[in-house]
């Protein structure tokens, strides 16, 4: 009789190559800090909160897309899997390095822990930089390569976007704890910069996960150059705006650090104020960048 050979479980190539790997490292490596922190590390508050949310969620996401990959759904999965796997990873190596930079300032520098609780959330810190590493192998090990043929999500102008959106949710935790814009309406004008921009990034992105570009009523390409340098010239009147009124004293703004911030653990007020300065600069820079590249890809197609 012919020996019958034992038919495949599943795609085992999603787990043996080099992305699969990665991705295995990268459920490891959140798997332990999160255990790290649950265990003895422990985390408090929203910051601490934020921290856990991000690796709990990337672990979780990641071990979706190896499944899916194992079992082959990516077809009958109903967003575009050439566009959804590194939107995910380069959200996630944001928020880890996010987490990897809250925690350790957070639960080691101000709370000055010491023992086992000390050793445990530098472990814990160690392992997130890991994880952040990980997902940025990711990402660069899936970005599209020059002349091949992919996803927009994977090119720089959609990595681009998920860091134009990541960055417009710092600024609103930033600029909504304490309200910090209801005082002028030039602050107020802030405000709808940083929404409309947001808005308009995370529809391009939605858009191409759910392989809906072709509902815009024109061009995707002269519609990502449109909207970026409306967001371009948007963002450069914010980032003059909001110094102008928070930090020069003849609008009644406060050029110098306050003496009740040296006192504080935390970030203060004013403290916030000046993030959301270097923040909307940043990403003005990020904006600037993705215009450059979409006016690329108009001459390139045209």
């Amino acid at each position: 009789m012919p020996i019958q050979r034992a038919k495949s479980v599943g795609n085992t190539q999603a787990l043996t190559s080099q992305v699969g790997i990665i991705r295995l490292l990268e459920a490891l490596f959140a798997c332990v800090t999160f255990s790290l922190v649950v265990h003895q590390g422990g985390w408090e508050d929203r910051s601490g909160d934020w921290c856990m949310f991000c690796w709990c969620f990337c672990f979780a996401m990641t071990l979706l897309v190896l499944l899916v990959e194992f079992v082959g759904l990516q077809h009958r999965m109903p967003v575009s899997w050439k566009n959804f796997p590194i939107t995910f990873a380069m959200y996630a190596t944001l928020m880890c390095l996010s987490a990897s930079v809250i925690y350790p300032v957070t639960y080691i520098q101000h709370k000055a822990p010491s023992g086992k609780t000390k050793d445990y959330r530098i472990a814990a810190t160690v392992f997130s930089c890991l994880t952040c590493l990980a997902y940025s192998m990711e990402v660069t090990m899936t970005r599209a390569k020059p002349g091949e043929v992919t996803g927009y999500m994977a090119s720089v102008p959609g990595l681009l976007k998920v860091v134009e959106t990541f960055v417009a949710c710092i600024i609103f935790v930033f600029i909504s704890d304490p309200v910090s814009y209801d005082h002028h309406e030039g602050l107020k004008w802030c405000l709808a910069v940083y929404c409309i921009c947001f808005i308009l990034s995370l529809v391009v992105i939605v858009l191409c996960i759910g392989e809906c570009t072709g509902w815009l009523p024109c061009a995707f390409n002269k519609f990502l150059s449109g909207y970026t340098l409306l967001a371009v010239l948007m963002y450069a009147t914010a980032t003059v705006i909001w110094p102008i009124y928070n930090f020069d004293s003849k609008q009644r703004g406060q050029p110098r650090r306050p003496s009740s911030c040296s006192t504080s653990r935390s970030f203060c007020p004013w403290d916030k104020l000046v993030a959301i300065a270097v923040l909307t600069a940043i990403n003005l820079l990020v904006y600037l960048a993705d215009l450059v590249y979409s006016a690329r890809l108009i001459f390139i197609q045209a």
